[in-house]
C-alpha cells in the first residue's frame, strides 16, 4: 500500500463518504419505512442500502474497499449507457431519469478521478489470481514437502 499517496487515500475516503451519506439520505430512509414498491423496485433499494453500509468500511480500508468504488462506476457506467443516453439525446428523459442520470454522471466523474488505476492495474489486472483448489499449482507439487508451503 506504500504505493498510494496519503492525499490519494484521502480522496477515497472522501469518495466513500460521499456515497455512505447520499445512499444514507437517500435510500435508507425508504429502507426503514418500507411501503408500497416494486419487486424489482425493493431489489435496488436493498443492493443500494447494502452499498452504503459497506462504503463505510471504505473510511477505514479505503483500499481494501476498492472494488466497492469499482462496482459504483460500472453499474453507473452501464445504466447512464444502456438506459439513459438515447432518451437523453433524443429529448425524451423525464424529470426523475434526469435527476438519476446527473447522480450517475457524478459517479462517473469523481470515481475516475479518486481510484488509484496503477494500484487497480498491478492488484487486479497483472497480478496472478488466486488458486483454483486446495492441491496448489504444478510447480508447487513437484517441490518437497517440505519446500512446498501454502500460501494466504
Amino acid at each position: 500500500m506504500t504505493d498510494i499517496s496519503n492525499l490519494r487515500l484521502y480522496l477515497l475516503r472522501a469518495m466513500y463518504l460521499l456515497m455512505a451519506v447520499g445512499l444514507g439520505i437517500t435510500i435508507w430512509p425508504e429502507i426503514l419505512v418500507g411501503g408500497d414498491i416494486s419487486h424489482m423496485g425493493s431489489v435496488v433499494e436493498s443492493m443500494l442500502g447494502a452499498l452504503a453500509l459497506m462504503s463505510l468500511w471504505g473510511l477505514r480500508y479505503p483500499v481494501r474497499m476498492l472494488p466497492i468504488l469499482l462496482f459504483e462506476l460500472a453499474w453507473k457506467i452501464i445504466w447512464v449507457v444502456a438506459f439513459a443516453l438515447e432518451p437523453w439525446l433524443r429529448g425524451e428523459l423525464d424529470p426523475a431519469h434526469q435527476e438519476t442520470l446527473f447522480a450517475c454522471l457524478m459517479g462517473v466523474v469523481l470515481v475516475p478521478i479518486v481510484v488509484p488505476w496503477g494500484h487497480v492495474l498491478r492488484q487486479y489486472i497483472k497480478s496472478p489470481g488466486d488458486r483454483w483448489s486446495s492441491k496448489g499449482t504444478a510447480a508447487q507439487q513437484a517441490l518437497p514437502a517440505d519446500a512446498a508451503s501454502p500460501r494466504d
